[in-house]
């Protein structure tokens, strides 16, 4: 076998476990931007960044993402951030002007559209869905533990085709508002939307306690 043909020398085995090192190193660089900026999100029914990371976030270099999940593979060509930084899509000091910090068709980018990071949530298409019924639990995991002064919940109309529609204001329905919640990672509450089945948007709004930070949180469902 060619690995007897020639001993490796000392020095040249210490170099390889450099390299991999160096390169073992680097594939954890994005991994540290997510570290860095962890915040939180609805994970059940899950946000469509989390879902993305859920699916591909140990598997992204995989081929077969274009064809098997293409609305998270134009997210990952569009910025691999999307992805990494499931946690911190929000915006601060919003003083309650929710329409104008999300404009139509920029809902589920939360506004942010124009940083790039977010932008491609905001795309058209078959996004993956959670099955779920018309009485549903949501759930929100947040490693900092900021809290919420409220969760606002809107689901859209039954007949909005989120295939083929952008999502805007008029699309959508109150469907819950909260109260307060005590600082906690793990934050759960129940929701009802009667009336729907198929395809669905859940668009969750989160004031934050800690400060006037608020995160807009687009997850695709389907109504059994």
């Amino acid at each position: 076998m060619h690995c007897h043909d020639r001993a490796e020398s000392p020095r040249g085995s210490f170099r390889a476990a450099l390299v991999l090192l160096f390169a073992g190193l680097l594939a954890l660089i994005p991994w540290s931007n997510n570290t860095a900026s962890a915040h939180g999100a609805i994970v059940n029914p899950g946000f469509r960044a989390y879902m993305c990371h859920e699916r591909w976030g140990g598997d992204h270099l995989n081929p077969n993402m274009a064809q098997e999940d293409p609305m998270c593979a134009q997210a990952w060509q569009a910025n691999p951030n999307t992805m990494w930084n499931w946690n911190g899509l929000y915006k601060n000091n919003v003083g309650g002007n929710f329409r104008a910090a999300a404009p139509d068709g920029q809902l589920c980018s939360g506004g942010n559209a124009e940083s790039g990071r977010y932008r491609s949530l905001d795309a058209v298409g078959a996004w993956k869905t959670t099955d779920v019924n018309t009485n549903f639990r949501m759930e929100l995991y947040d490693q900092a533990s900021h809290g919420a002064d409220f969760f606002q919940v809107y689901v859209t109309k039954q007949g909005f085709d989120a295939t083929r529609q952008p999502l805007t204001w008029g699309n959508l329905e109150l469907v819950k508002t909260t109260g307060r919640y005590a600082p906690a990672q793990n934050i759960s509450f129940d929701v009802s939307a009667p009336g729907r089945s198929g395809r669905h948007i859940v668009y969750t709004i989160w004031q934050a306690s800690h400060m006037d930070q608020v995160y807009f949180l687009c997850s695709d469902v389907n109504f059994r």
